[in-house]
């Protein structure tokens, strides 16, 4: 309250029109976006191949690594992105938080791991795909996270009253009241969701925002094919909330993460 959150300082410096916006478009998706990436990929495959060789099987490099690697620079250098709608008002978020998803297999009923990391600016790409791995081992073993523990216990309760508790966390969100341990542990209250399609072999595809939490942009990453020339390539689908910065903002952001990737060695 009285523009400060536990996560979040209020942005007062921006026009009347952007300020406007959040009771114009009160919803996420009121003022979705749909943006497309191309990523030419064969420059980091050659740099994965490089840098695997010296690496232990069970701390290798993806190309997925690379993303999250780029996205997370973007996120802390065009903080503009890193931004939500809460109250009616506009929040810069303090930290950059990933959420991701993987999915375990291309089957009806296969399970989604979805977890939440906090990403530093001045973390490097080895070091960040240490923790990936080691973080990723833990989860597959049945590690539960403490948003999975809070989950499976409210998910007992009757439906009018899990619709209420609900209810007031959303409240308590738009009055910036959540602890800094409730938004840290909640998944949706993040900087951007990352859906990895790529890892099943398959392509990308727009995702909606949810309502419910902080978090103002979704990307989907597909996987590596051959364009019309032969140049392999991974796009990536983005969906997000404008109300937080213009087209513009966001689409020289997202070229900047995909340059990146292009020049691999800058990832180091």
């Amino acid at each position: 309250m009285f523009g400060r959150r536990a996560d979040a300082t209020q942005v007062r410096d921006i026009s009347k029109t952007r300020r406007f916006m959040p009771y114009v478009s009160p919803r996420r998706n009121d003022s979705l976006v749909y943006y497309t990436t191309e990523i030419e990929v064969e420059p980091a495959q050659r740099f994965i191949e490089e840098q695997n060789r010296e690496r232990p099987e069970d701390r290798k490099i993806t190309l997925f690594h690379l993303y999250l690697r780029s996205l997370a620079i973007a996120l802390h250098e065009r903080s503009g992105i890193n931004r939500f709608v809460a109250g009616g008002r506009l929040w810069q978020r303090d930290e950059v938080w990933i959420t991701y998803s993987i999915k375990q297999a291309i089957a009806d009923g296969a399970p989604v791991m979805t977890l939440k990391r906090r990403f530093e600016r001045d973390e490097g790409l080895l070091e960040m795909v240490d923790s990936f791995r080691e973080e990723l081992a833990a989860r597959r073993t049945g590690r539960l996270t403490t948003s999975d523990k809070e989950l499976n216990l409210l998910i007992r309760a009757p439906g009018p009253v899990l619709r209420g508790l609900v209810g007031l966390i959303r409240l308590a969100n738009s009055l910036g009241l959540l602890s800094k341990s409730a938004i840290d542990n909640d998944p949706m209250c993040c900087s951007i969701f990352v859906a990895n399609l790529g890892s099943v072999g398959l392509d990308a595809g727009y995702h909606h925002l949810w309502e419910y939490g902080t978090c103002s942009n979704f990307a989907v990453v597909g996987r590596v094919q051959a364009r019309h020339d032969g140049v392999k390539v991974m796009e990536v689908k983005y969906s997000y909330d404008e109300r937080i910065e213009d087209g513009m903002y966001a689409a020289i952001t997202m070229a900047g993460i995909k340059e990146r990737i292009e020049n691999p060695e800058r990832l180091l």
